[in-house]
């Protein structure tokens, strides 16, 4: 038996004005959990797609098992019983979960033993079965476009396990989970591996790599820095390799002054697509330089009140008011030129238009605007002017610069995008909802000093977050939801870690 499992030797892979991956070797001993860390845009996600048959080498080898492959396809990947979760989903939104898990391998029956057809309903009963084996459960008839990011992370995960796959790629595979599903998930990789599974493993949460991770190599800018026994290295030493600077991991955070109530909502109820009431009669108000954070478990309605706020979800009843002004039955435009800034939990269905060049989508919110569109006629060159001064401002990564396709650049780059775009709006209300999701440590400081820089400014700050830490550090006020209604509202200097995690499992004050 050889000693690695996988190698990629002298991997080399460029892209339009950017060297994605060069010159790097990783050797992977069959049954370690391998990390891989990097900032965004490091190379991490482009290598382990050379692995998965997406994208091939332009230099370089890749050694499976001991022979030489040449993967050209996710299908030959799947032949070699490699599997990979992807950061981005790649799922059809109209098929049902079923159809998405089998899809290039459906199981086919004959019927009267000449018409074949695919065999749902056994596909259907096999994909629950592993679901709950897992403890991934879903409801397999149930469409894409119906259920939300955490069960679409769900489908990608049983998708790898329903082929058997036996090297595991779970690329940024916690991003949109919350923290009690995250801890189930690294017990299911760390059982995977002792099933003599081996797993790599691509993510930007250091904690996640000591508590799983035998090894851990760490990309910057595409060139391979060290690999790292987990064991013997601390966190910080990895942090400050990733980002090639000294991180601070103690927020500087300057007493908040408040001013006037910037945001009043009253009475507040949402329901879903089923009728089913999602926010229960909620009221809280936001004031000026105030960071007011929304603590809960993911589906607790903390994305509904945001939405309903930003004008994206119809309200059932209750009012909405901007610095005095109602504007519960305006359109989102409408309550942009108000003074609405949002930044998304889905950044590639609601914060971008993925074929569209970086510099019109950091111009989506101002095109119809005097300066870009003089006469009504866009001005493509002051577009540009602009989209250049926030690639500078912000430290968006791109390939081709203002002209770059938003679709090729990485997961942290395109948030950077929308972050960029809405502070520059420099809206009196910003709604960020998980803003950080998914990206490295060093761009989640910038993103926590950014927001409360804001704060500083005097804006008034709505923080969605299934981060408890994030909310600790950031936020001023914190309003603990559980089950569509505000369990407590409190200054966040008040609540303890622990305090903030019972309300958000619905345990009452007087009941602990």
């Amino acid at each position: 038996m050889p000693e690695y499992i996988v190698e990629m030797k002298h991997i080399t892979k460029k892209f339009p004005g950017i060297v994605a991956n060069d010159d790097i070797t990783i050797q992977i001993k069959k049954g370690e959990i391998y990390a891989l860390l990097g900032e965004n845009g490091a190379g991490k996600s482009t290598l382990m797609s050379m692995l998965f048959g997406m994208y091939e080498p332009d230099e370089g080898e890749i050694w499976i098992r001991g022979s030489k492959v040449k993967i050209d396809s996710p299908n030959h990947a799947a032949k070699l019983n490699i599997g990979m979760v992807h950061q981005h989903f790649k799922l059809v939104q109209n098929y049902t979960i079923t159809e998405n898990i089998i899809l290039g391998v459906e199981p086919v029956k004959r019927f009267a033993g000449i018409f074949p057809y695919v065999d749902l309903r056994n596909a259907d009963h096999k994909i629950e079965e592993l679901s709950k084996k897992f403890g991934l459960e879903v409801d397999p008839t149930k469409k894409i476009e119906d259920i939300n990011v955490s069960i679409q992370q769900r489908v990608e995960i049983l998708k790898m396990l329903y082929r058997e796959a036996e090297i595991l790629i779970f690329d940024e595979p916690t991003a949109v989970l919350t923290p009690q599903e995250i801890e189930f998930l690294l017990e299911i990789i760390k059982e995977l591996r002792k099933g003599g599974k081996t797993i790599i493993l691509i993510t930007h949460k250091l904690e996640e790599i000591k508590k799983v991770a035998d090894r851990c190599a760490v990309l910057n800018r595409g060139k391979l820095v060290d690999v790292l026994e987990v064991k013997e290295t601390s966190t910080k030493q990895m942090a400050n390799l990733m980002v090639g600077r000294e991180v601070n991991f103690e927020m500087a955070k300057k007493p908040a002054h408040m001013k006037e109530i910037v945001l009043q909502v009253e009475h507040l109820t949402v329901k879903n697509q089923d009728n089913f009431e999602v926010v229960k009669d909620v009221s809280f108000s936001i004031r000026g330089g105030e960071v007011f954070a929304i603590a809960g478990v993911s589906g607790n309605g903390q994305v509904e009140i945001a939405d309903a706020i930003a004008g994206l979800t119809k309200i059932s009843s209750g009012s909405i008011r901007l610095n005095g002004t109602d504007i519960t039955n305006y359109n989102i435009r409408k309550r942009t030129l108000c003074g609405i800034s949002y930044i998304p939990e889905d950044r590639q269905n609601y914060g971008l238009v993925l074929d569209f060049s970086l510099s019109v989508n950091l111009a989506l919110k101002t095109y119809y605007q005097d300066t870009f569109s003089p006469k009504g006629i866009l001005n493509n060159e002051e577009i540009e002017r602009y989209g250049n001064k926030l690639i500078e401002k912000y430290d968006i990564r791109s390939g081709q610069g203002v002209k770059t396709r938003v679709r090729s650049m990485s997961g942290g780059n395109q948030q950077k995008a929308i972050i960029a775009r809405e502070i520059e709006l420099q809206s009196p209300l910003m709604i960020f909802v998980q803003p950080t999701r998914g990206l490295d440590i060093g761009a989640i400081e910038n993103i926590h000093k950014m927001i409360l820089e804001e704060r500083d400014k005097g804006k008034a700050i709505l923080l969605v977050s299934l981060e408890l830490d994030e909310i600790m550090n950031v936020a001023d006020t914190i309003g603990v939801i559980y089950n569509g209604q505000f369990q407590k509202i409190a200054d966040a200097k008040s609540l303890t870690t622990n305090e903030v995690g019972e309300f958000m499992m619905g345990v009452k004050h007087e009941e602990r």
